[in-house]
Protein backbone atom coordinates (compact mmCIF):
# COMPACT_ATOMS: atom_id res chain seq x y z
CA UNK A 1 0.00 0.00 0.00
CA UNK A 2 2.74 2.21 0.63
CA UNK A 3 4.44 2.02 -2.50
CA UNK A 4 1.16 2.71 -4.32
CA UNK A 5 0.61 5.94 -2.17
CA UNK A 6 4.06 7.04 -2.82
CA UNK A 7 3.82 6.47 -6.94
CA UNK A 8 0.90 8.81 -6.39
CA UNK A 9 3.15 11.43 -4.33
CA UNK A 10 5.57 11.12 -7.27
CA UNK A 11 2.96 11.90 -10.02
CA UNK A 12 2.18 14.78 -8.10
CA UNK A 13 6.17 15.92 -8.16
CA UNK A 14 5.60 15.35 -11.97
CA UNK A 15 2.62 17.52 -12.44
CA UNK A 16 4.20 20.45 -10.56
CA UNK A 17 7.19 20.23 -12.10
CA UNK A 18 5.37 20.14 -15.55
CA UNK A 19 3.64 23.21 -14.64
CA UNK A 20 6.64 24.96 -13.64
CA UNK A 21 8.02 24.11 -16.84
CA UNK A 22 11.31 22.63 -15.82
CA UNK A 23 11.00 19.54 -18.39
CA UNK A 24 8.66 19.54 -20.96
CA UNK A 25 10.83 20.95 -23.70
CA UNK A 26 12.57 19.19 -26.18
CA UNK A 27 16.38 18.45 -25.97
CA UNK A 28 17.76 20.79 -23.86
CA UNK A 29 21.69 19.78 -24.62
CA UNK A 30 22.90 21.06 -27.77
CA UNK A 31 25.78 20.13 -30.01
CA UNK A 32 29.18 21.70 -31.42
CA UNK A 33 31.40 19.39 -34.02
CA UNK A 34 34.95 19.23 -32.16
CA UNK A 35 35.87 17.44 -34.63
CA UNK A 36 35.47 19.50 -37.37
CA UNK A 37 35.93 22.55 -35.13
CA UNK A 38 39.82 21.23 -33.50
CA UNK A 39 42.06 24.00 -34.23
CA UNK A 40 40.15 26.73 -34.16
CA UNK A 41 41.18 27.88 -30.94
CA UNK A 42 42.92 31.13 -32.21
CA UNK A 43 41.75 34.56 -32.27
CA UNK A 44 43.12 35.60 -35.76
CA UNK A 45 40.72 36.77 -38.25
CA UNK A 46 40.87 34.66 -40.34
CA UNK A 47 39.91 31.64 -38.09
CA UNK A 48 36.88 33.59 -37.32
CA UNK A 49 36.28 34.43 -40.67
CA UNK A 50 36.21 30.66 -41.93
CA UNK A 51 33.94 29.88 -38.40
CA UNK A 52 31.30 32.01 -39.29
CA UNK A 53 31.76 30.66 -43.05
CA UNK A 54 31.03 27.55 -42.34
CA UNK A 55 28.13 28.47 -39.92
CA UNK A 56 26.69 30.26 -42.48
CA UNK A 57 26.92 27.93 -44.54
CA UNK A 58 25.24 25.23 -42.88
CA UNK A 59 22.63 27.10 -41.91
CA UNK A 60 22.13 27.26 -45.51
CA UNK A 61 21.65 23.84 -45.81
CA UNK A 62 20.26 23.01 -42.57
CA UNK A 63 22.78 21.22 -41.12
CA UNK A 64 23.86 23.71 -37.81
CA UNK A 65 23.10 23.56 -34.52
CA UNK A 66 23.52 25.56 -31.17
CA UNK A 67 26.39 25.50 -28.62
CA UNK A 68 25.82 26.89 -25.72
CA UNK A 69 28.54 26.80 -22.34
CA UNK A 70 27.79 24.46 -20.03
CA UNK A 71 26.76 26.58 -16.81
CA UNK A 72 26.56 23.12 -14.27
CA UNK A 73 29.71 21.90 -15.06
CA UNK A 74 30.86 25.31 -14.40
CA UNK A 75 29.85 25.12 -10.35
CA UNK A 76 32.27 24.17 -8.21
CA UNK A 77 29.94 24.27 -4.82
CA UNK A 78 26.55 24.73 -4.08
CA UNK A 79 25.01 24.96 -1.16
CA UNK A 80 22.91 22.14 0.35
CA UNK A 81 20.14 25.09 0.45
CA UNK A 82 20.31 25.86 -2.62
CA UNK A 83 20.67 22.80 -4.24
CA UNK A 84 17.00 22.43 -5.31
CA UNK A 85 16.11 25.92 -6.99
CA UNK A 86 19.97 25.46 -8.83
CA UNK A 87 18.70 22.25 -10.21
CA UNK A 88 15.59 23.50 -11.89
CA UNK A 89 17.38 26.70 -13.08
CA UNK A 90 20.32 24.01 -14.66
CA UNK A 91 16.75 22.75 -15.88
CA UNK A 92 15.22 25.97 -17.18
CA UNK A 93 18.62 26.80 -19.46
CA UNK A 94 18.32 22.65 -20.84
CA UNK A 95 14.72 23.93 -21.78
CA UNK A 96 15.79 27.39 -23.33
CA UNK A 97 18.26 26.35 -25.44
CA UNK A 98 15.82 22.94 -26.36
CA UNK A 99 13.24 25.66 -27.90
CA UNK A 100 15.79 27.49 -29.23
CA UNK A 101 17.17 24.82 -31.59
CA UNK A 102 13.95 23.42 -32.18
CA UNK A 103 12.77 27.44 -33.75
CA UNK A 104 16.59 26.78 -35.82
CA UNK A 105 15.49 23.35 -37.18
CA UNK A 106 12.09 25.06 -38.29
CA UNK A 107 12.61 28.51 -39.62
CA UNK A 108 15.29 26.99 -42.46
CA UNK A 109 12.88 29.21 -45.04
CA UNK A 110 13.02 32.09 -42.63
CA UNK A 111 16.73 31.75 -42.10
CA UNK A 112 17.12 31.91 -46.36
CA UNK A 113 14.90 34.74 -46.43
CA UNK A 114 16.72 37.04 -43.50
CA UNK A 115 20.28 36.68 -43.17
CA UNK A 116 20.30 38.26 -39.91
CA UNK A 117 16.73 36.04 -38.43
CA UNK A 118 18.76 33.34 -36.71
CA UNK A 119 20.95 36.17 -34.87
CA UNK A 120 17.85 38.30 -34.23
CA UNK A 121 14.70 36.29 -33.51
CA UNK A 122 16.42 33.04 -32.12
CA UNK A 123 19.99 33.81 -30.31
CA UNK A 124 19.28 37.17 -29.19
CA UNK A 125 16.16 36.09 -27.23
CA UNK A 126 17.97 32.95 -25.90
CA UNK A 127 20.89 34.86 -24.41
CA UNK A 128 18.57 37.43 -23.19
CA UNK A 129 16.71 34.27 -21.11
CA UNK A 130 19.84 32.60 -20.19
CA UNK A 131 21.43 35.79 -18.70
CA UNK A 132 17.56 36.19 -16.25
CA UNK A 133 17.94 32.55 -15.36
CA UNK A 134 22.19 32.11 -14.92
CA UNK A 135 21.87 35.62 -12.26
CA UNK A 136 19.13 33.81 -10.53
CA UNK A 137 21.09 30.91 -10.05
CA UNK A 138 24.08 33.24 -8.91
CA UNK A 139 21.57 34.88 -6.27
CA UNK A 140 20.45 31.45 -4.24
CA UNK A 141 23.98 30.13 -4.20
CA UNK A 142 24.46 33.67 -3.03
CA UNK A 143 22.13 33.51 -0.31
CA UNK A 144 23.66 30.49 1.51
CA UNK A 145 27.32 30.84 0.41
CA UNK A 146 29.93 32.65 -1.93
CA UNK A 147 28.30 34.21 -5.13
CA UNK A 148 30.07 32.38 -8.20
CA UNK A 149 31.67 35.06 -10.02
CA UNK A 150 32.05 35.06 -14.31
CA UNK A 151 28.88 32.72 -14.59
CA UNK A 152 27.34 35.83 -16.76
CA UNK A 153 30.18 34.97 -19.16
CA UNK A 154 28.45 31.72 -19.85
CA UNK A 155 25.04 33.36 -21.17
CA UNK A 156 26.09 33.46 -25.25
CA UNK A 157 25.59 30.80 -27.04
CA UNK A 158 26.64 30.24 -30.83
CA UNK A 159 25.72 28.97 -34.43
CA UNK A 160 27.69 25.94 -35.56
CA UNK A 161 27.88 23.66 -37.93
CA UNK A 162 26.89 19.70 -37.39
CA UNK A 163 29.63 18.60 -39.34
CA UNK A 164 26.51 16.38 -41.06
CA UNK A 165 26.70 17.00 -45.34
CA UNK A 166 23.33 17.18 -46.86
CA UNK A 167 22.12 13.82 -48.10
CA UNK A 168 22.31 12.88 -51.50
CA UNK A 169 19.12 11.81 -51.99
CA UNK A 170 19.20 7.80 -51.26
CA UNK A 171 16.98 8.31 -48.55
CA UNK A 172 16.88 5.65 -46.05
CA UNK A 173 17.44 5.20 -42.50
CA UNK A 174 20.00 8.05 -42.71
CA UNK A 175 17.98 9.86 -45.73
CA UNK A 176 17.35 13.71 -45.62
CA UNK A 177 14.50 15.39 -43.41
CA UNK A 178 12.44 18.16 -44.45
CA UNK A 179 15.34 21.03 -43.10
CA UNK A 180 17.94 19.35 -44.92
CA UNK A 181 19.55 17.26 -42.43
CA UNK A 182 20.91 14.17 -42.89
CA UNK A 183 18.42 12.56 -40.70
CA UNK A 184 18.47 9.03 -38.89
CA UNK A 185 17.03 9.99 -35.59
CA UNK A 186 14.80 12.38 -36.59
CA UNK A 187 17.22 14.30 -38.98
CA UNK A 188 19.95 14.49 -35.97
CA UNK A 189 21.94 11.42 -36.42
CA UNK A 190 23.72 8.85 -36.96
CA UNK A 191 25.34 9.13 -40.27
CA UNK A 192 27.57 6.75 -42.02
CA UNK A 193 30.54 8.84 -40.97
CA UNK A 194 29.68 7.93 -37.72
CA UNK A 195 30.63 4.32 -38.25
CA UNK A 196 33.74 2.66 -38.88
CA UNK A 197 34.82 -1.47 -39.71
CA UNK A 198 36.24 -2.65 -36.31
CA UNK A 199 38.64 -4.83 -38.36
CA UNK A 200 40.51 -1.82 -39.93
CA UNK A 201 40.84 -0.45 -36.22
CA UNK A 202 44.82 -0.93 -34.45
CA UNK A 203 45.21 -2.71 -31.04
CA UNK A 204 45.22 0.02 -28.62
CA UNK A 205 44.26 -0.78 -25.26
CA UNK A 206 47.19 -0.32 -22.63
CA UNK A 207 46.70 -1.30 -18.41
CA UNK A 208 49.22 0.50 -16.20
CA UNK A 209 51.54 -2.55 -14.56
CA UNK A 210 50.43 -3.70 -11.43
CA UNK A 211 52.86 -3.80 -8.87
CA UNK A 212 53.18 -6.26 -5.59
CA UNK A 213 50.96 -4.65 -3.92
CA UNK A 214 48.25 -4.72 -6.33
CA UNK A 215 44.77 -5.41 -5.22
CA UNK A 216 43.88 -8.58 -8.15
CA UNK A 217 40.83 -9.33 -7.16
CA UNK A 218 37.01 -9.16 -9.30
CA UNK A 219 34.00 -9.35 -7.34
CA UNK A 220 30.76 -9.71 -10.04
CA UNK A 221 27.08 -8.70 -9.16
CA UNK A 222 24.27 -10.37 -11.87
CA UNK A 223 21.41 -7.66 -11.49
CA UNK A 224 19.76 -8.99 -15.18
CA UNK A 225 19.71 -6.99 -18.64
CA UNK A 226 16.23 -5.03 -17.91
CA UNK A 227 14.18 -7.57 -18.74
CA UNK A 228 11.75 -5.78 -16.15
CA UNK A 229 11.54 -3.15 -19.12
CA UNK A 230 12.44 -0.52 -16.57
CA UNK A 231 12.81 3.07 -18.71
CA UNK A 232 12.85 6.27 -17.77
CA UNK A 233 14.06 9.46 -18.82
CA UNK A 234 15.04 10.78 -15.70
CA UNK A 235 18.14 11.80 -13.92
CA UNK A 236 18.03 11.56 -10.67
CA UNK A 237 22.01 12.17 -9.90
CA UNK A 238 21.95 15.39 -12.19
CA UNK A 239 18.76 16.75 -11.98
CA UNK A 240 16.70 15.15 -8.57
CA UNK A 241 13.40 16.51 -8.74
CA UNK A 242 12.94 17.11 -12.66
CA UNK A 243 10.84 15.54 -14.60
CA UNK A 244 12.54 13.89 -18.16
CA UNK A 245 15.69 15.42 -16.74
CA UNK A 246 17.99 13.65 -18.74
CA UNK A 247 15.82 14.16 -22.27
CA UNK A 248 16.18 10.53 -23.15
CA UNK A 249 15.56 7.59 -22.24
CA UNK A 250 17.39 4.97 -19.32
CA UNK A 251 18.01 1.17 -19.02
CA UNK A 252 17.80 0.39 -15.44
CA UNK A 253 19.31 -2.44 -13.31
CA UNK A 254 19.47 -3.47 -9.92
CA UNK A 255 16.91 -0.96 -7.74
CA UNK A 256 13.52 -0.89 -9.49
CA UNK A 257 12.80 2.44 -7.29
CA UNK A 258 14.71 5.15 -9.85
CA UNK A 259 13.30 8.30 -10.63
CA UNK A 260 14.07 11.83 -10.50
CA UNK A 261 12.09 11.79 -6.95
CA UNK A 262 13.65 9.33 -5.10
CA UNK A 263 15.28 9.01 -1.52
CA UNK A 264 18.24 7.48 -0.15
CA UNK A 265 15.65 5.96 1.99
CA UNK A 266 13.49 5.11 -0.78
CA UNK A 267 16.43 3.14 -2.62
CA UNK A 268 17.02 0.98 0.62
CA UNK A 269 13.70 0.04 0.98
CA UNK A 270 12.95 -0.69 -2.89
CA UNK A 271 13.19 -3.88 -4.78
CA UNK A 272 16.14 -5.00 -6.51
CA UNK A 273 16.70 -6.86 -9.97
CA UNK A 274 20.61 -8.27 -8.55
CA UNK A 275 20.89 -12.08 -7.23
CA UNK A 276 22.17 -11.03 -4.30
CA UNK A 277 19.07 -8.85 -2.44
CA UNK A 278 21.68 -7.14 -0.61
CA UNK A 279 22.67 -4.99 -3.53
CA UNK A 280 20.47 -2.42 -4.34
CA UNK A 281 22.55 -0.27 -6.09
CA UNK A 282 21.17 1.78 -9.49
CA UNK A 283 22.98 1.41 -12.48
CA UNK A 284 21.35 2.95 -15.69
CA UNK A 285 22.23 3.91 -19.38
CA UNK A 286 21.23 5.59 -22.30
CA UNK A 287 18.99 3.11 -24.14
CA UNK A 288 20.50 1.90 -27.81
CA UNK A 289 17.91 2.06 -30.51
CA UNK A 290 17.81 0.34 -34.14
CA UNK A 291 16.64 2.74 -36.67
CA UNK A 292 14.00 0.51 -38.22
CA UNK A 293 10.93 2.93 -38.03
CA UNK A 294 9.87 1.21 -35.06
CA UNK A 295 7.23 3.24 -33.33
CA UNK A 296 8.35 2.36 -29.57
CA UNK A 297 5.83 3.18 -26.27
CA UNK A 298 7.35 6.96 -26.16
CA UNK A 299 7.29 7.54 -29.57
CA UNK A 300 5.25 10.35 -29.01
CA UNK A 301 6.78 11.50 -25.50
CA UNK A 302 9.34 13.87 -24.79
CA UNK A 303 12.89 11.94 -24.33
CA UNK A 304 11.30 9.66 -27.12
CA UNK A 305 10.62 10.58 -30.36
CA UNK A 306 9.35 14.29 -29.38
CA UNK A 307 13.34 14.84 -28.98
CA UNK A 308 14.30 12.75 -31.71
CA UNK A 309 15.28 9.58 -29.88
CA UNK A 310 13.64 7.51 -32.63
CA UNK A 311 13.69 3.81 -33.41
CA UNK A 312 13.76 0.15 -31.60
CA UNK A 313 14.83 -0.28 -28.16
CA UNK A 314 17.67 -2.69 -27.88
CA UNK A 315 17.56 -5.06 -24.77
CA UNK A 316 21.31 -6.48 -24.13
CA UNK A 317 21.96 -9.84 -24.80
CA UNK A 318 24.53 -9.52 -21.68
CA UNK A 319 25.27 -7.68 -19.01
CA UNK A 320 28.17 -7.95 -16.35
CA UNK A 321 29.29 -6.09 -13.65
CA UNK A 322 32.45 -6.20 -12.27
CA UNK A 323 33.91 -4.43 -9.59
CA UNK A 324 38.05 -4.48 -9.45
CA UNK A 325 41.01 -3.25 -7.43
CA UNK A 326 43.67 -1.00 -8.35
CA UNK A 327 46.90 -1.62 -9.40
CA UNK A 328 48.84 -0.32 -7.19
CA UNK A 329 47.14 -1.20 -3.50
CA UNK A 330 44.33 -1.98 -1.57
CA UNK A 331 40.90 -0.42 -1.82
CA UNK A 332 38.48 0.93 1.18
CA UNK A 333 35.27 0.33 0.90
CA UNK A 334 32.56 3.02 -0.81
CA UNK A 335 30.24 5.23 1.31
CA UNK A 336 26.75 4.09 0.56
CA UNK A 337 24.34 6.18 -1.64
CA UNK A 338 28.20 7.42 -3.47
CA UNK A 339 27.13 8.68 -6.78
CA UNK A 340 29.50 8.30 -10.14
CA UNK A 341 28.89 9.37 -13.41
CA UNK A 342 31.25 8.13 -16.25
CA UNK A 343 31.22 10.10 -19.79
CA UNK A 344 29.32 12.96 -20.89
CA UNK A 345 26.49 12.97 -22.69
CA UNK A 346 27.40 16.95 -23.70
CA UNK A 347 30.61 15.23 -24.93
CA UNK A 348 29.61 16.75 -28.67
CA UNK A 349 29.01 20.24 -27.01
CA UNK A 350 31.51 19.75 -24.29
CA UNK A 351 34.55 18.22 -25.59
CA UNK A 352 36.41 15.52 -24.40
CA UNK A 353 37.53 16.34 -21.13
CA UNK A 354 35.04 14.06 -19.09
CA UNK A 355 34.45 11.58 -22.76
CA UNK A 356 35.03 7.88 -21.50
CA UNK A 357 32.88 6.25 -24.49
CA UNK A 358 34.42 2.52 -25.50
CA UNK A 359 32.92 0.98 -28.07
CA UNK A 360 34.29 -2.50 -29.61
CA UNK A 361 32.94 -5.64 -30.61
CA UNK A 362 33.67 -9.31 -29.47
CA UNK A 363 36.65 -10.94 -30.24
CA UNK A 364 37.89 -7.68 -31.23
CA UNK A 365 37.89 -5.71 -27.51
CA UNK A 366 41.52 -4.98 -27.38
CA UNK A 367 40.70 -2.17 -29.69
CA UNK A 368 37.79 0.47 -28.45
CA UNK A 369 36.32 3.31 -30.28
CA UNK A 370 35.64 6.30 -28.27
CA UNK A 371 33.92 8.89 -31.49
CA UNK A 372 32.81 5.88 -33.65
CA UNK A 373 30.45 3.56 -33.86
CA UNK A 374 31.65 0.14 -34.88
CA UNK A 375 30.73 -2.15 -37.81
CA UNK A 376 31.24 -5.91 -36.27
CA UNK A 377 31.79 -8.82 -38.72
CA UNK A 378 29.27 -11.69 -38.77
CA UNK A 379 29.67 -13.56 -35.63
CA UNK A 380 30.83 -11.16 -33.51
CA UNK A 381 28.37 -8.88 -30.86
CA UNK A 382 28.91 -5.27 -30.27
CA UNK A 383 30.17 -4.51 -27.02
CA UNK A 384 29.83 -1.19 -24.78
CA UNK A 385 32.22 -0.88 -22.13
CA UNK A 386 31.91 1.52 -18.77
CA UNK A 387 34.93 2.10 -16.49
CA UNK A 388 33.78 4.21 -13.93
CA UNK A 389 35.75 6.49 -11.87
CA UNK A 390 37.71 4.59 -8.62
CA UNK A 391 39.59 7.14 -6.25
CA UNK A 392 37.28 8.98 -4.15
CA UNK A 393 38.01 12.07 -2.06
CA UNK A 394 37.09 10.43 1.32
CA UNK A 395 34.31 12.92 2.05
CA UNK A 396 31.81 13.45 -0.06
CA UNK A 397 29.03 10.98 -1.66
CA UNK A 398 28.34 13.82 -4.57
CA UNK A 399 29.53 17.12 -5.52
CA UNK A 400 28.19 20.81 -7.20
CA UNK A 401 29.17 19.56 -10.69
CA UNK A 402 28.85 15.28 -9.71
CA UNK A 403 32.24 14.70 -10.74
CA UNK A 404 34.67 16.35 -8.46
CA UNK A 405 33.90 14.02 -5.49
CA UNK A 406 35.67 11.09 -7.51
CA UNK A 407 38.73 10.76 -10.08
CA UNK A 408 40.28 8.28 -12.34
CA UNK A 409 43.71 6.77 -11.30
CA UNK A 410 46.74 7.89 -13.51
CA UNK A 411 46.66 5.88 -16.51
CA UNK A 412 50.52 5.61 -16.69
CA UNK A 413 50.95 4.42 -12.81
CA UNK A 414 47.85 3.44 -11.64
CA UNK A 415 47.80 5.98 -8.44
CA UNK A 416 44.74 8.10 -7.19
CA UNK A 417 44.84 11.64 -7.00
CA UNK A 418 46.67 13.19 -3.94
CA UNK A 419 44.18 13.31 -1.05
CA UNK A 420 41.83 10.14 -2.72
CA UNK A 421 41.28 6.65 -1.80
CA UNK A 422 40.99 3.69 -3.83
CA UNK A 423 37.49 2.47 -3.89
CA UNK A 424 36.53 -0.63 -5.78
CA UNK A 425 36.07 -0.01 -9.87
CA UNK A 426 32.73 -0.88 -11.69
CA UNK A 427 33.48 -1.90 -15.28
CA UNK A 428 29.98 -2.10 -16.96
CA UNK A 429 29.93 -4.42 -19.84
CA UNK A 430 27.22 -4.53 -22.07
CA UNK A 431 26.91 -6.68 -25.59
CA UNK A 432 24.41 -6.16 -27.87
CA UNK A 433 23.48 -8.80 -31.03
CA UNK A 434 22.43 -5.95 -33.33
CA UNK A 435 22.97 -6.51 -37.25
CA UNK A 436 26.09 -4.61 -39.04
CA UNK A 437 24.50 -1.24 -40.56
CA UNK A 438 25.09 -0.82 -44.24
CA UNK A 439 26.98 2.30 -44.65
CA UNK A 440 27.27 2.48 -48.74
CA UNK A 441 23.52 3.07 -48.79
CA UNK A 442 22.59 5.24 -45.60
CA UNK A 443 21.11 2.12 -43.80
CA UNK A 444 18.73 0.96 -46.15
CA UNK A 445 19.20 -2.72 -46.50
CA UNK A 446 20.99 -2.95 -42.69
CA UNK A 447 19.39 -0.41 -40.55
CA UNK A 448 21.92 2.19 -38.54
CA UNK A 449 22.01 1.78 -34.68
CA UNK A 450 22.68 4.69 -32.26
CA UNK A 451 22.51 5.54 -28.28
CA UNK A 452 20.22 7.94 -27.07
CA UNK A 453 20.85 11.20 -26.52
CA UNK A 454 19.76 15.07 -26.61
CA UNK A 455 18.98 15.40 -30.18
CA UNK A 456 20.97 18.17 -30.69
CA UNK A 457 24.34 16.04 -29.98
CA UNK A 458 23.16 14.45 -33.23
CA UNK A 459 23.25 11.24 -31.31
CA UNK A 460 27.42 10.57 -31.67
CA UNK A 461 28.94 7.84 -30.00
CA UNK A 462 31.50 9.79 -27.80
CA UNK A 463 28.61 11.08 -26.37
CA UNK A 464 28.00 7.44 -24.62
CA UNK A 465 28.11 7.43 -20.49
CA UNK A 466 26.78 5.52 -17.52
CA UNK A 467 25.49 5.96 -14.17
CA UNK A 468 26.08 4.12 -10.66
CA UNK A 469 24.48 4.86 -7.02
CA UNK A 470 26.00 2.74 -4.86
CA UNK A 471 23.02 0.99 -2.50
CA UNK A 472 25.14 -1.83 -1.43
CA UNK A 473 24.27 -3.26 2.42
CA UNK A 474 27.51 -2.42 4.28
CA UNK A 475 28.09 -5.83 5.27
CA UNK A 476 28.34 -6.87 1.60
CA UNK A 477 30.57 -4.25 0.56
CA UNK A 478 32.88 -4.93 3.36
CA UNK A 479 32.96 -8.41 1.57
CA UNK A 480 33.55 -6.87 -1.56
CA UNK A 481 36.48 -5.20 -0.60
CA UNK A 482 38.19 -8.23 1.71
CA UNK A 483 37.70 -10.10 -1.81
CA UNK A 484 39.14 -7.88 -3.84
CA UNK A 485 42.14 -6.80 -1.78
CA UNK A 486 42.74 -10.87 -1.15
CA UNK A 487 42.96 -11.45 -5.08
CA UNK A 488 39.57 -13.36 -5.31
CA UNK A 489 37.10 -14.08 -7.81
CA UNK A 490 33.99 -13.46 -5.88
CA UNK A 491 29.98 -13.50 -6.99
Amino acid sequence: MRRNTRKRSKTTHRAVAAAAGLALGAGGLIAVNVYASAGESGNSNSTKRASQERADQALATGAATISCPDVGAALTSVPDQARPQVDKELALLDKQVADAYQRLRGSAKAIQQDGNFADNAIMGPLKDKRVATIDRIAIAIGRSGSRPQGLEALAACTLRATGNQPDTGQGGSSGQDGNGEQGGQGGNGPVAADFVDITTVQPNVQNPRKTRGASRGIFTTQCGVNDNKLYNTDNIIVAPGVSNGAHHTHDYVGNQDNDAFTTNEEFAAADTSCRNQNDKSTYYWPVLRLQDGTQEFDAQQPGGGAEGNTGRILTASQVTLNFVGNPRGKVVAMPKFLRIITGDAKAFTNGTANANASWSCTGFENRQLTDKYPVCPEGSSLVRTSRFQSCWDGRSTDSANHRSHVAFTDPRTGNCPNGFKAIPQLVQRLVYDVDAPSLDDNGQSSPFYAVDGFPEQMHKPITDHGDFINVFDESLMNRMVQCINTGRKCR
